[in-house]
């Protein structure tokens, strides 16, 4: 049932390792825990137009963990915002495609990268777009890590209380952020689990498995009539899909070697 869409993220898995490879670029291992969702979302929840990306009915969407930018950018050429070639211009100089997601990009909303503020940005958006009795929604992806931002917990009391059941952010949470584990830096389960946290902040919450295609499906199913803001907690794994960059803190920071790149690739493209 979703063989298509598998093969599509297989896909997207190995133009982020390629790009990171010839650019010497970094943060591989986030890129590759979000792209199953972005991929799913691009090919079955977001309303968009490649040819028109400030389509005034497109829904907003907001890609806060900006330093894992490939798996964004990868997307956006899959789904025909710009061609391959300029793609290939990652990090050059002049380029719009920065190392962090970059607005100036076709179908990029706002620049991030500076952790804790497109949250922000996504419930003022729906706050107008709910005053306005917009059909078009808002979706934000955020890292795991920058829940330690006061700005992203200001910004989930502010939904709440102003109501905005148009607005849904989906976590990645893999676990693994600058410096450590999400645990040894700032424990988001401390006391209660992030779910109950997120629920106690008067959101709508599903937790689900973010690599499975059809958990995520269902979760999108369930807020699209949800009467509050809803969160989807996707569970992840950091370098998903390459055996040695599972669950590695290196691989926030290093690009692959050439044998690494090679043996990345191949058990991608051997994946079932």
């Amino acid at each position: 049932m979703y063989h298509d869409i598998s093969i599509k993220a297989k896909q997207i898995r190995e133009r982020i390792l390629t790009l990171a490879y010839k650019k010497k670029s970094s943060h591989v291992g986030g890129a590759l825990s979000v792209a199953d969702i972005l991929v799913y979302m691009y090919r079955h929840v977001l309303r968009y137009d490649p040819k028109n990306p400030a389509y005034p009915e497109r829904d907003r969407f907001f890609y806060s963990k900006g330093h894992a930018c490939l798996a964004l950018y990868a997307v956006l050429e899959d789904s025909g915002f710009f061609t391959g070639d300029t793609l290939n211009g990652f990090t050059e100089n002049g380029s719009y495609f920065t190392s962090h997601v970059n607005h100036k990009v076709p179908g990029v909303e706002l620049s991030t990268g500076s952790l804790g503020h497109a949250l922000s940005v996504a419930c003022g958006v729906a706050l107008a777009g709910k005053r306005k009795n917009a059909a078009w929604r808002v979706y934000c992806v955020l890292s795991d890590g920058e829940l330690n931002e006061g700005s992203n917990w200001e910004a989930i009391l502010f939904a709440a209380h102003h109501k905005l059941n148009n607005l849904t952010i989906i976590i990645d949470y893999n676990k693994i952020q600058s410096f450590g584990t999400t645990r040894e830096v700032l424990d988001l389960d401390v006391g209660k689990p992030l779910l109950d946290k997120l629920d106690a902040f008067g959101w709508s919450v599903a937790q689900i498995n973010g690599h499975s295609f059809e958990e995520i499906e269902c979760a999108f199913a369930s807020v699209k009539n949800a009467p509050k803001p809803q969160a989807i907690i996707a569970h992840t794994v950091k370098g998903k899909g390459v055996d040695f960059m599972e669950n590695k803190l290196a691989w926030h920071y290093k690009s692959p070697n050439d044998e690494e790149y090679q043996n990345a690739i191949a058990q991608i493209r051997q994946a079932t």
